[in-house]
């Protein structure tokens, strides 16, 4: 059992389906399912209040998997999105984790799987794998080679922040980078939100691969 309750919501426009979740995340020890609702709008308290750790999205939804990853982060931008999908082809799937998702679960994921992939991205985990993440890093190299120069901020990282990033480069989560590094997990989570912000960044990948793009770092 987790140390803690991690407090997630839902957002499926598909009653059938939000059903579904709801009574497996309702019998889950390690988990506080505050909300399950058909649109962002209906969030709107909680998500500005900070009250959620997770929030799952529905990649099909009518609004767009992006743009509601996008107008999710400007109302809380540490919250942790998983994207469920039907087809991890599905071309929304780039975008969302350009947006700030941390990853995504399959609508056809088992029930322990569902609460593994929560606890995971709640603790500063991803969820993606290694053909998904080949294809994102192609994305934002892409991206990244539109302009030219270091990012602005980029050389300010400190040793520390570094450290931290070269870790979540080989894909360790923030209660094993606390770990590595012998500091607590609260301020790995205070060295990510800055990376983020001195790279100007939404995602921990994205922070990598500017880092890279940049010289700063060096990944096999």
């Amino acid at each position: 059992m987790s140390e803690f309750l991690v407090r997630v919501a839902v957002v499926d426009h598909v009653p059938l389906f939000r059903l579904g979740v709801k009574q497996v995340l309702s019998g889950a020890s390690d988990v506080d399912l505050v909300s399950v609702v058909g649109s962002v709008s209906e969030l709107v308290p909680l998500l500005s209040d900070e009250q959620l750790d997770v929030l799952l999205i529905d990649s099909a939804h009518p609004a767009g998997c992006s743009t509601l990853c996008a107008q999710i982060r400007r109302l809380n931008s540490a919250l942790n999105i998983i994207v469920m999908v039907s087809d991890e082809n599905d071309i929304e799937l780039v975008g969302a984790v350009r947006a700030g998702a941390r990853g995504y679960v399959r609508r056809d994921v088992l029930p322990d799987e569902l609460i593994d992939a929560i606890t995971t991205v709640a603790t500063g985990g991803s969820l993606i794998s290694s053909s998904v993440a080949a294809r994102l890093l192609d994305e934002f190299a892409s991206v990244t080679r539109r302009s030219d120069g270091i990012v602005e901020g980029t050389s300010a990282l400190s040793r520390r922040e570094l450290d931290v990033l070269r870790l979540i480069a080989q894909g360790l989560n923030n209660k094993s980078i606390a770990a590595s590094l012998y500091i607590s997990e609260n301020t790995v989570k205070n060295h990510v939100r800055s990376i983020h912000e001195k790279l100007q960044v939404h995602s921990r990948m994205e922070a990598v691969v500017r880092a890279v793009r940049d010289g700063l770092l060096e990944v096999g």
